[in-house]
């Protein structure tokens, strides 16, 4: 009887911890609803959602705005945009696991691969940049899209089909931003080039890397590979006049893009929700698939332009917050602004996407944006001891 009584005690304890625990949790999704609903409605852009993944897995998600401001439909939190450069992390999953398996090194130089091509000398620093340096942005070599005819040929053709060669060819024979190495300088080509070196030596699709090393794993299955011009529960995107992409605008009408996607390929190239990326903010983190070296060798940052106190390291942005580092990245499409970061000291991963690119609307970054809800979080936690 003594043990049944303690039993029973012990059940009573736990389930009112756990009612105490979800009573938390709706009095933070009311806060975090109110705080989301403010700044929609404060800086009027159309819509938003964000996903917080809490230390003990507890999930909230929420959605303010609308996801089409003509057909005046609300928007949900499972609401899917393009992700843009966070897409840069799924494939880095992938790379990462390539290293480990022996099929190059990060230090190897791209020559080592991609000598033999005829165009190979053409890149600016050619012979002096490494994979991690393609990986860090430090290979000095600049962005491909505002060069050339890039934005005249994709205005008057947008559902051109693009190959990564046509598109990192824009910087052929151009001065590097600086030596390989000594500085750093943002760049999808640095990707692209990349992807190419990767599917030549592998023989295998980065997109199904992808899905083999970050997506199936995780189970994220609201996202996945921006190859198409039609997707399920795709929030209406608005780009901003004056954007480098000639669409100013809803980019997405009647249910279809208004431009190929696929140009974006290893640059970012996903459709995703905030869940998904809250979780994956996690997980990119932790990465336990592959060895604490190579996870070092990612969170190993080096000094970005990005903002104050801003690193990079390899696919990964490591930003200041008064709630610690955050741990993740950014993504732009056009219509579209997308954050997810993980905070380690709270044990706390959060995601924001804006169906909007007007940073006019918007007044500040995504992650001030991230920063401000995990204060509400942290906030609460401090006042009930979550």
């Amino acid at each position: 009887m003594k043990y049944l009584f303690s039993s029973v005690f012990l059940l009573f304890l736990s389930v009112g911890s756990l009612c105490a625990q979800s009573a938390s949790t709706v009095a933070l999704r009311q806060q975090l609803q109110y705080k989301l609903d403010s700044l929609q409605q404060a800086n009027r852009f159309p819509g938003v959602t964000f996903t917080a993944i809490l230390p003990d897995g507890q999930e909230i998600r929420l959605a303010s705005g609308l996801a089409d401001s003509v057909n005046k439909a609300r928007m949900q939190p499972d609401q899917r945009m393009l992700s843009g450069s966070i897409g840069k992390t799924f494939f880095v999953a992938a790379v990462l696991h390539l290293v480990e398996q022996g099929k190059f090194g990060l230090d190897d130089p791209i020559s080592k691969y991609l000598g033999s091509e005829s165009w190979f000398s053409r890149i600016p620093n050619a012979h002096a940049v490494t994979i991690r340096m393609l990986m860090n942005h430090t290979s000095g070599i600049e962005e491909y899209y505002q060069l050339g005819d890039f934005m005249h040929r994709l205005k008057n053709d947008p559902y051109r089909q693009w190959k990564p060669l046509e598109l990192f060819s824009y910087v052929f024979d151009r001065k590097p931003l600086f030596e390989a190495g000594a500085g750093w300088g943002y760049s999808d080509t640095n990707y692209l080039i990349l992807g190419y070196l990767v599917e030549k030596v592998t023989g295998n699709k980065m997109y199904d890397l992808a899905k083999k090393y970050a997506l199936n794993p995780y189970k994220l299955k609201a996202t996945e590979p921006s190859l198409k011009f039609t997707f399920n529960r795709l929030a209406v995107g608005y780009s901003r006049a004056g954007s480098p992409f000639p669409f100013p605008g809803p980019i997405v009408k009647e249910n279809k893009l208004v431009f190929n996607p696929e140009f974006e390929w290893t640059g970012g190239g996903f459709v995703s929700s905030s869940y998904d990326l809250a979780k994956w903010a996690k997980a990119f983190y932790t990465l336990k698939t592959v060895s604490e070296p190579t996870r070092q060798a990612m969170r190993d940052g080096i000094k970005a332009n990005t903002g104050k106190d801003h690193r990079y390291g390899l696919g990964m942005q490591i930003k200041p917050s008064e709630a610690g580092f955050g741990y993740g990245h950014s993504g732009w499409f056009p219509g579209y602004i997308s954050e997810c970061a993980y905070f380690p000291e709270m044990g706390l991963a959060v995601a924001i996407q804006f169906n909007t690119d007007d940073t006019r609307l918007l007044k500040k970054s995504s992650y001030a944006y991230l920063v401000e809800l995990v204060k509400v979080i942290e906030k609460d936690a401090v006042s009930s001891n979550f």
